[in-house]
């Protein structure tokens, strides 16, 4: 929407004579930079687009600025919509406004060099586009590498057990501390089982003797262990798996109850482990194996604690604190915030039927899962196996350390959203998409023109 030169120049009057209130920096403060950004709907998204200078028309421009600086950014509503903006790493933000022509102003200061972000803190507009980044000094050259990738691809599952006999299986486990992409421009270090975050889909029969080798690899700095919920012993085999970096032991058990459930470490502080990402999941199929279906996922939850606010790029560290305090900067499905909404496409067709296996490592947090546009034919409710699956199910609820397997005919093309219906969550990462192509049925779903 175009804003009359009137207009804009009444408000950048009203932002250059803007209170000391704002700043915190005294009545006589004098902005070493300023920007202006105006609020509009663009790309599909809502957006701030940059005013004059070097980020005149710029979407979500990124914002360069100098150490020890005043900063002051004028915010113009240009779509009319209760808007603000705030930057968290500055303790920083300005009034929230509506109405098209009304503005706000956000100043501070900058302090050591690094990147942030800004954006929309109205509930949703942050997920709707609203953010950018504040680069203060010169971004570091490892700014824009490519972290590694440790996420768990949803489609990465074993083949169905079938009608096969019970057997022996052997489980190989290889326990690694590695830097890994958490979020864009985030790296986080994780603890992992094979690399992976969630580790390795484990899928036996009912029956089988299973062989479980665990190795600590030689340059990771804590001991790490496996509890696996399907094995009947001493702590689920963690007793006689705390193994020493370079080390390496096993452990035999019978998987004698069909169902699906967690694995993860449990080397004290156990939750300190789990939240590092060390948990998967190990599906025990009865004899004669699962009905077929035309498409399986892998999908796990976890939550993060770390020691910088949710958003602060470069590389985050681990906050105690927050993890006794239950209070998670970054929900994620699969290692990653993106991990299903970038990383890794799930796919299917229209009139398939598709299986997720969810659980939940947590180390705290209840998941209470759902698909934004579904509705589950059959719940597995707790992962139990062996009962009576829930019919024509809208969320469920998976407890931490708890598993289930949700089961659903796609019948209409469209993207659809995996999220826990704590939907907040979604503010701090967690979400997935799965894509169902196909011919519309226009007897189930009609938009109108």
């Amino acid at each position: 929407m175009k804003v009359s030169a009137f207009i804009l120049s009444a408000v950048l009057l009203v932002f250059i004579s803007a209170p000391a209130l704002a700043s915190g920096e005294g009545s006589d403060y004098r902005a070493e930079m300023t920007f202006t950004l105006r609020t509009a709907v663009a790309e599909g998204k809502l957006v701030y687009i940059g005013q004059g200078g070097e980020i005149d028309g710029k979407i979500n421009p990124t914002l360069a600025v100098p150490e020890n600086t005043l900063v002051q950014i004028n915010m113009l509503n240009g779509d009319g919509a209760l808007h603000d903006v705030v930057a968290e790493a500055f303790d920083a933000r300005s009034d929230r406004v509506s109405g098209q022509g009304s503005s706000s102003v956000m100043i501070f200061r900058t302090g050591k060099a690094g990147e942030f972000f800004y954006w929309c803190s109205v509930p949703g507009h942050r997920a709707a586009g609203m953010q950018g980044r504040i680069v203060v000094g010169e971004p570091r050259a490892e700014a824009g590498a490519k972290s590694l990738d440790l996420t768990h691809s949803p489609m990465g599952l074993p083949p169905a057990i079938g009608g096969r006999d019970a057997g022996h299986v052997n489980v190989n486990l290889e326990t690694t501390e590695k830097v890994g992409h958490l979020a864009d421009g985030t790296r986080y270090k994780f603890w992992t089982f094979n690399d992976q975050i969630p580790g390795p889909f484990v899928r036996v029969r009912q029956g089988d003797r299973v062989t479980v080798k665990l190795h600590n690899d030689k340059t990771s700095t804590m001991i790490h262990s496996v509890d696996f919920h399907a094995v009947t012993g001493p702590g689920g085999g963690a007793e006689v798996t705390q193994v020493a970096p370079g080390k390496t032991e096993s452990f035999t058990f019978r998987a004698l109850k069909p169902g699906l459930y967690v694995y993860h470490c449990a080397t004290p502080m156990v939750a300190h482990h789990i939240t590092n990402g060390m948990y998967g999941l190990i599906l025990v199929e009865p004899p004669g194996g699962l009905p077929e279906v035309d498409k399986e996922f892998y999908v796990m939850q976890g939550e993060l604690y770390t020691a910088e606010s949710h958003g602060q790029r470069g590389e985050l560290s681990f906050s105690l604190e927050k993890m006794l305090d239950e209070q998670p900067e970054y929900y994620i499905f699969n290692g990653a915030t993106d991990a299903l909404t970038q990383t890794h496409r799930m796919e299917a067709k229209v009139g398939e039927t598709v299986r997720i296996f969810f659980g939940v490592g947590g180390p705290n947090a209840t998941s209470s899962f759902h698909v934004i546009g579904e509705i589950f034919d059959r719940v597995y409710h707790e992962g139990s196996l062996s009962s009576e699956p829930l019919k024509d199910v809208q969320t469920t609820t998976v407890a931490p350390g708890g598993a289930t397997m949700v089961e659903f005919e796609v019948d209409y093309p469209g993207r659809y959203l995996l999220v826990d219906h704590a939907l907040s969550r979604m503010e701090r990462g967690l979400a997935g998409f799965l894509h169902v192509s196909g011919e519309p049925d226009h007897d189930i779903f009609e938009p109108h023109d």
